[in-house]
């Protein structure tokens, strides 16, 4: 992360390699891994140009090509995403409904 509201540049060749690792079931830093996947989707959605507050905070999008890199690493890897989140291969209270809707949200085409 290269602040509190961007990825890095280097975000996007590492998400495949952290949605593998967060598969892992016994991995001691599964939950801290799931929440890194979590902020990467979620700070690599298209900012709404017609949101003042969103421009600010996040920067337009044709100066962050990272989130667009991020969206297609995800899409990339849609199906050890998907399979991460499937039912029951999450221990219960790892990751809440609303981050589960954006990691899904991350996989679907923008």
């Amino acid at each position: 992360m290269n602040s509190v509201f961007h990825v890095s540049a280097v975000m996007p060749a590492i998400l495949p390699f952290l949605i593998r690792l967060a598969a892992v079931p016994d991995i001691a830093v599964r939950s801290d891994l799931v929440e890194l996947l979590i902020l990467a989707a979620d700070l690599s959605l298209p900012v709404d140009i017609d949101d003042e507050r969103q421009v600010l905070l996040f920067g337009k999008d044709c100066d962050h090509p990272e989130r667009e890199w991020c969206r297609a690493a995800f899409a990339a890897h849609a199906s050890d995403l998907r399979a991460l989140l499937e039912e029951g291969t999450l221990p219960d209270g790892l990751i809440s409904v609303d981050d589960r809707e954006c990691l899904l949200r991350a996989v679907e085409p923008q």
